[in-house]
């Protein structure tokens, strides 16, 4: 799943991205508003970090001219400032949650976590599909209670078919939540991702929509145990 992370302090960008990429997300870093406006309505994100207190065009605006233009990604906000007058300024605006600096990093990845599965439309950290059930707290997957040995690859492209539920992914929008910028490697790179997802959960666990991507199903089980 894909974050992208408005922040003009160099160091604690770094930080913020270390640690969502060591919790399983994929991360896109930018340090001003008017990138920032342009790569949220570009490239399809899970979540959005976002910084009041930027060079050139502020958080706020940003915030505003995004939803005003229809973007619906959860956004939290991040700010030196922590009055109630600050945080409800933002929310009218159209975030999802505020978070006053200094702030503990745990705190910051429960708040992605969180606001990531109300905009899925789930109410708890864990999703079941069939005989998989996806622990997001603790960025982990089973199936039928077994936990799933899976690459970090292999972890967000699973992820992101569970979270949405059924509906079919275009190739390019899976591609996205899964690779890094220009990580994106040989062009049938997420093929060979379905095709060891499938060895592990089950070929009829990930269908191909031919010109239109792939879907999850509720087939999932375990290979082994089944011829």
């Amino acid at each position: 799943m894909r974050v992208l992370v408005v922040e003009d302090q160099r160091d604690l960008s770094r930080q913020v991205a270390s640690a969502l990429r060591n919790a399983g997300y994929v991360v896109d870093t930018i340090g001003n508003g008017e990138d920032a406006l342009h790569m949220g309505l570009q490239d399809p994100y899970e979540a959005i970090i976002l910084d009041l207190g930027l060079p050139g065009l502020d958080g706020l605006s940003v915030l505003d001219r995004w939803r005003r233009k229809g973007l619906r990604t959860p956004v939290l906000i991040l700010s030196a400032r922590d009055t109630w007058r600050e945080k409800v300024t933002g929310l009218r605006a159209g975030a999802d949650d505020y978070l006053a600096k200094p702030f503990e990093m745990a705190e910051l990845l429960a708040r992605v976590e969180v606001i990531i599965r109300r905009a899925s439309g789930y109410a708890s950290s864990r999703i079941a599909v069939g005989e998989l059930a996806l622990d997001q707290a603790a960025k982990q997957i089973y199936l039928s209670g077994t936990l799933l040995q899976l690459t970090a690859m292999e972890y967000r492209l699973l992820a992101c078919l569970m979270v949405n539920g059924g509906r079919i992914i275009s190739k390019s929008e899976l591609a996205a939540k899964v690779y890094e910028q220009g990580t994106e490697g040989e062009s049938n790179s997420l093929e060979v991702l379905i095709l060891r997802l499938r060895k592990k959960i089950g070929g009829e666990a990930i269908l191909t929509h031919r010109g239109l991507g792939y879907q999850l199903t509720d087939k999932a089980h375990d290979p082994a145990n089944h011829g």
